[in-house]
C-alpha cells in the first residue's frame, strides 16, 4: 500500500470511527447483557430442573449416575455437587455449538459481508430466548440452548467489523470497545438476571403455567426484548463496513473448515495467540461457570448478591479496558499487556483458592477482572494484526473458535475437579493451568504496527 493510499485510508477511518464504532459498541452491549442475564440464575435454576429428573425420566436417567457418584465420594452435600457437574455440562452445550459455529460465521461474513450475517444470528438468537421462556421442561431449556450457540457468531462478526474500520496502529483502541461493551454488558445483564430472580411470572399469572411459562421466563423476555431492540438497531442503523472489492474468495468445496485452522493458521504468530487465549480461556470459563456455585458454598450468596458479584466485576473491567488499555495499548503495546493480564490470572486463582473471608474474596475478584480485561481486547487485537486484512472475520472467528472450545471444556473439567478434590484443588490447578499461556505468550513476536512505529 502506497503513503497516499495510507493516509487516505486515515482520513476515511476516522469518519468510519465515529459513525460505525458506536453502533457496534450498542449492539455488542445489547447482545452481551442478554447472554450474561443467566449467569447469576444458574444454581436456582438448576434447584429447579434437577428434581424433575427424580423418576424414570430421561433427564432422570442422566442425573442418576451423577447423583450416586457425588454419594459414592462422600460429598457432604451430594445434591449441592450434582448440580455443580451437571451444570457444568449444560453450560458446555452452549459453548460447544459456538466453537463450531463462530467461526463459519465469521469466514460467511468475508464473502458475504457482516451486516447480513449480524442480522441472521441476531434473529437466531431471539428465537433461543423465546425457547427459554416457554422452557417450563428441561429440555425445552436444552433446545434454546443449543440455538442461542449455534447463532452466537455475532461476536466475532462485529469484532471483525472493527477491524475494517480501524487502522492497524488503532486496532487495540478500536478492540477496547469491544471490551468495554464486554464489561458493561457483564456489568448489567447480571443485575437484571439477579433482580429478576426475585420475581416470578407465575406467582402474578398462574394460567400461563399450561403455556410453559416456568419462574425464570422473566428473564428470558427481557433478554429477547433486547434480541429484538438490538435487530432493529443493527437493520436501521448498520452499515456494510466491508465492502465487496475487499471480500475474500469463497473457498474451494475441498477447503477445511475454519475451525480446523485453530492451530494451523498460516502465520505461526496467529496460532500461538490462538494456543495462548485457548488455555487461559480454559481456565477463565472453569471458574467464570463455578464463581456463583463458590459464592453460595463458602458465603451463601442469594442469585441477587451473585448478580451484585458480576456487577462488581463489570465495573472493573469497563475501568481496565476503558482506561487503561485504550490509553496504554498505543505505548506498551498489546504483547506487554496481555502478559501483564496472564500474571494477574495466576495471582487471582491462588487468591480464590484460600478466600475464605469476603474482603479477600473480592480482592480476588478485582485482580480477575483486570487480568481478562487486560487479555481479552489485546489478545483479539494481536490476532487481527496478524491477519491479512480480507481474512480479518475468519480469523477472528477462529479466535473466537479458540474462547468457545475453552468454554466448552473449562467448566465440565472445572466442575468435575471442584466435584472430586473440592473448590481450593480447582482453583489451584486454574493458577498453575495459567502459567503455560504466559510462557507461551513471551515468544509472541512485536506485531508488525508497532515495529513500524519503533
Amino acid at each position: 500500500m502506497t503513503a497516499s493510499s495510507q493516509e487516505t485510508k486515515s482520513g476515511a477511518e476516522s469518519a468510519s470511527d465515529r459513525q460505525t464504532l458506536p453502533i457496534i459498541f450498542l449492539t455488542l452491549f445489547l447482545d452481551l447483557v442478554g447472554f450474561s442475564i443467566i449467569f447469576p440464575l444458574f444454581p436456582a435454576m438448576l434447584d429447579y430442573y434437577l428434581p424433575q429428573g427424580a423418576d424414570s425420566s430421561l433427564l432422570g436417567k442422566l442425573i442418576a449416575p451423577i447423583s450416586q457418584w457425588a454419594i459414592h465420594t462422600g460429598a457432604e452435600d451430594p445434591r449441592f455437587m450434582t448440580s455443580v457437574l451437571f451444570g457444568g455440562i449444560l453450560g458446555s452445550l452452549y459453548s460447544i455449538l459456538q466453537f463450531i459455529c463462530a467461526p463459519l460465521w465469521g469466514a460467511y461474513s468475508d464473502r458475504n459481508g457482516r451486516r447480513a450475517v449480524l442480522l441472521l444470528t441476531i434473529a437466531g438468537l431471539a428465537l433461543s430466548y423465546l425457547a427459554w421462556f416457554f422452557a417450563a421442561s428441561f429440555w425445552v431449556l436444552v433446545l434454546a440452548r443449543v440455538l442461542g450457540g449455534i447463532m452466537g457468531g455475532n461476536l466475532s462478526v462485529a469484532t471483525a467489523a472493527v477491524a475494517d474500520v480501524t487502522s492497524r496502529q488503532k486496532r487495540s483502541s478500536g478492540m477496547a470497545i469491544v471490551g468495554i461493551a464486554f464489561g458493561l454488558g457483564f456489568l448489567v445483564g447480571p443485575a437484571i438476571g439477579g433482580l429478576c430472580a426475585r420475581i416470578n411470572l407465575l406467582e402474578i399469572f398462574p394460567r400461563l403455567e399450561a403455556y410453559g411459562v416456568n419462574p425464570f421466563s422473566l428473564p428470558a423476555l427481557l433478554s429477547l426484548v433486547l434480541t429484538l431492540i438490538n435487530w432493529l438497531w443493527v437493520a436501521s442503523r448498520f452499515k456494510e463496513t466491508l465492502p465487496k472489492a475487499k471480500r475474500a474468495a469463497i473457498h474451494s468445496r475441498e477447503s477445511k473448515p475454519p475451525i480446523f485452522h485453530l492451530l494451523s493458521s498460516p502465520s505461526a504468530a496467529t496460532r500461538r495467540t490462538n494456543l495462548t487465549y485457548l488455555i487461559y480461556m480454559l481456565a477463565f470459563s472453569g471458574m467464570e461457570f463455578t464463581l456463583t456455585f463458590l459464592a453460595v458454598e463458602r458465603f451463601h450468596f442469594s442469585p441477587a448478591q451473585n448478580g451484585g458479584m458480576f456487577v462488581y466485576i463489570g465495573l472493573i473491567l469497563i475501568f481496565v479496558q476503558g482506561g487503561i488499555v485504550r490509553r496504554l495499548a498505543p505505548r506498551l503495546g498489546e504483547k506487554r499487556l496481555a502478559l501483564a493480564g496472564l500474571a494477574c490470572g495466576v495471582v487471582a486463582f491462588a487468591i480464590l483458592s484460600f478466600a475464605l473471608q469476603l474482603g479477600v474474596f473480592f480482592l480476588a475478584l478485582a485482580v480477575m477482572a483486570f487480568s481478562i480485561g487486560l487479555v481479552s481486547p489485546t489478545m483479539s487485537a494481536l490476532v487481527s494484526l496478524y491477519a491479512p486484512e480480507e481474512t480479518q472475520g475468519r480469523e477472528l472467528g477462529i479466535f473466537r473458535s479458540a474462547g468457545s472450545l475453552a468454554r466448552a471444556i473449562g467448566p465440565v473439567v472445572a466442575a468435575i475437579l471442584y466435584f472430586i478434590y473440592g473448590s481450593s484443588s480447582a482453583y489451584l490447578f486454574g493458577a498453575a493451568l495459567v502459567v503455560l499461556p504466559l510462557l507461551i505468550a513471551l515468544k509472541l513476536p512485536q506485531p508488525a504496527a508497532h515495529a513500524v512505529e519503533a
